[in-house]
């Protein structure tokens, strides 16, 4: 592949990145590789908003931009890619990438059913590329202490585990009535699926029992819309996980996780951004974090450079820099997408849903029409 040579100062070639979408989360990553992380280049930009992607790549030197991805995907000199398109392109990006021998780093979730995303990793592992899925919540520290806790045994035996993401709001939801049918599972809840998985390791999720429903916005209930839900999952080795979300925090952006076991508790996530505090006449008071990329900003930076890492490491044949694997890969997005894809089903039954089961989507699969968030 390209780049295996060193450069004259006996460095490694930096890995060059190319973008494919530049919408909020596509500008923010484009941001992170550019600014943030080391030996990364934004090399180029594809959106079929041009005007858009031209602004982007100024701010950040990128020296190409383009309407068309596959202008990405043939281009010799880039090494990997960032999907970040709307959803409904993920899997065909992904099989497309990698028939191209781009390394991937792809946007939750890396599907919109499980026959696509099958087809597509199995085009992953037939080329040989690194996969890599944005979960990016294992890489923010109090995660990663929480896990290296577990792992320790500081819990025990996991009997009871949570994980809850409430989105910042004012009672009111701008937009609500374009928002895609399943979002809180596929793109919100896909979070706290895969923080329960990797926190439970070794153990496979066997059943969810989904209830949601419009709490802050009633008025959408009849045409789909859902802002609140939570799901209760039962775990291989016995154990019960509570995953919950709302689109209306009042207060902020509150991310938490949390697993009860035989030993212990262990605690990951605050909803303050720091642990300041006001004492005043008025009460007690702290500031909270109010957007996705200000509490996880670092997070969102690491599992990127967690990324070059692997990529520069599997491209230049040497061993990578880092100490511990975070990387969640393609056994996860397929985990965390199946049980999305339960819960939506489970919602529409009423009962609980077997994700072991889910064989049945290949035949006639839940699909997801929406948006990347």
């Amino acid at each position: 592949m390209a780049y295996i040579t060193q450069n004259p100062a006996g460095a490694p070639a930096p890995v060059r990145i190319g973008l494919i979408g530049s919408g909020w989360m596509g500008a923010f990553h484009a941001e992170s590789i550019a600014r943030r992380v080391p030996g990364a280049v934004l090399a180029a930009i594809a959106d079929p908003n041009v005007e858009a992607a031209e602004t982007l790549a100024r701010s950040l030197g990128a020296a190409k931009v383009t309407p068309n991805a596959e202008d990405i995907l043939a281009d010799p000199g880039i090494d990997a890619v960032i999907i970040a398109s709307p959803v409904r392109f993920h899997s065909s990006l992904i099989a497309q990438a990698a028939a191209a021998g781009k390394h991937i780093f792809c946007e939750k979730p890396a599907g919109q059913g499980l026959a696509e995303l099958d087809a597509a990793l199995a085009a992953v592992e037939a080329a040989g590329v690194h996969f890599q899925i944005g979960f990016n919540r294992r890489y923010a520290d109090d995660f990663q202490a929480a896990k290296k806790d577990l792992a320790a045994g500081v819990a025990g035996t996991p009997q009871l585990l949570r994980s809850l993401t409430r989105d910042p709001g004012n009672g009111s939801i701008p937009n609500a009535a374009r928002v895609p049918a399943w979002t809180i599972f596929l793109e919100t809840l896909i979070h706290d699926f895969d923080t329960l998985n990797w926190f439970n390791e070794g153990a496979e999720p066997v059943e969810v029992y989904a209830v949601a429903d419009a709490l802050v916005e009633p008025g959408l209930r009849d045409q789909g819309f859902l802002d609140t839900a939570v799901v209760t999952i039962r775990y291989s080795n016995g154990a019960i996980a509570v995953a919950e979300a709302s689109f209306s925090a009042l207060y902020g952006y509150d991310i938490r996780g949390e697993v009860f076991g035989s030993r212990g508790m262990v605690q990951a996530g605050r909803a303050t951004e720091t642990a300041a505090r006001r004492y005043t006449a008025e009460g007690m008071s702290a500031d909270t974090p109010r957007l996705n990329v200000e509490l996880f900003r670092q997070a969102y930076t690491d599992e990127l450079a967690d990324f070059a890492d692997a990529v520069r490491a599997q491209r230049d044949g040497v061993p990578s820099s880092s100490d511990v694997t975070l990387t969640p890969g393609a056994a996860d997005a397929r985990r965390a997408l199946a049980m999305a894809l339960a819960c939506i089903e489970s919602v529409k039954r009423g009962a609980p849903v077997a994700v072991a089961g889910l064989d049945a989507f290949r035949a006639a699969p839940t699909v997801y029409a929406g948006e990347n968030a």
